[in-house]
């Protein structure tokens, strides 16, 4: 077998183009074959003595097209392995891309919805200020405007702190400002079902007698001037919501 690979590499070496010493063609050309070398070979019918400068066409055929499909092979691999590297690449490339785009996205979306929000706190922050302002601005008035809103005032607060006093001139106030109520301080008072001492006569008893009480003139004027405790309060009572000032809930 020693032997038969040494045919082999020779063989090798002829059809790949190597030029061997002649140290090395004088010991190849002076090794022959045995009987039975000839037989381990099989193969090729070579007759005793058989010298390695007659190498059989068929081993040459043989070996060269051993050594293309070894070379073909050597290209198909590396081929796919570039094929490969290349598509790595590409997907890499992608994903990148895909990354770059979603993140750009995102933050267009969450620049979107702060604009957004922004616009709708700054909308709202004017119409608390609107209301605000609308709320807190002074109400023309007559002297009979401010002495029937402090004999109300008397009436309905005149037991309850002072800025409780002020707070029921400020809920008659806002119904005046407000499009569901009529427009003056007189109608808001009287209107039917409202304000149970102007349906009892009481109101008018203490107009008519000068009854109220100059906390409740003093809280008249501050309502009509502007000063408002309650917000945007329509409404009060002896309930349980709401602003509570004293015995009364505004809301």
């Amino acid at each position: 077998m020693k032997q038969y690979r040494k045919i082999i590499a020779i063989l090798t070496a002829v059809t790949t183009g190597l030029v061997m010493s002649s140290e090395f063609k004088s010991e190849a050309a002076d090794w022959v074959l045995t009987g039975d070398q000839v037989k381990d070979l099989g193969a090729y019918k070579i007759m005793q003595p058989y010298a390695f400068t007659e190498i059989p066409e068929e081993a040459l055929l043989n070996t060269k097209k051993a050594v293309m499909q070894a070379e073909e092979k050597y290209k198909a691999k590396k081929r796919k392995e570039e094929e490969e590297r290349k598509a790595a690449e590409e997907a890499r490339r992608a994903q990148e891309e895909a990354e770059r785009i979603a993140a750009e996205q995102a933050a267009a979306e969450q620049a979107a919805a702060q604009q957004a929000a922004a616009e709708q706190a700054a909308a709202e922050q004017t119409a608390v200020q609107e209301a605000a302002a609308i709320q807190q601005a002074p109400v023309t008035a007559t002297a009979s405007d401010q002495t029937l809103l402090a004999a109300i005032i008397f009436c309905e607060a005149g037991n309850q702190p002072y800025e409780g006093q002020v707070a029921v001139g400020a809920v008659i106030l806002n119904r005046v400002r407000s499009s569901v109520y009529p427009n003056s301080i007189a109608e808001v008072i009287y209107q039917s079902g409202q304000f149970g001492p102007a349906m009892s006569g009481w109101l008018d008893s203490v107009l008519a007698s000068g009854g109220y009480t100059a906390t409740a003139m003093q809280a008249a004027a501050d309502a009509l001037a502007g000063s408002n405790p309650i917000g945007d309060c329509l409404y009060f009572g002896c309930g349980n919501y709401g602003i509570q000032i004293g015995d009364h809930f505004f809301h």
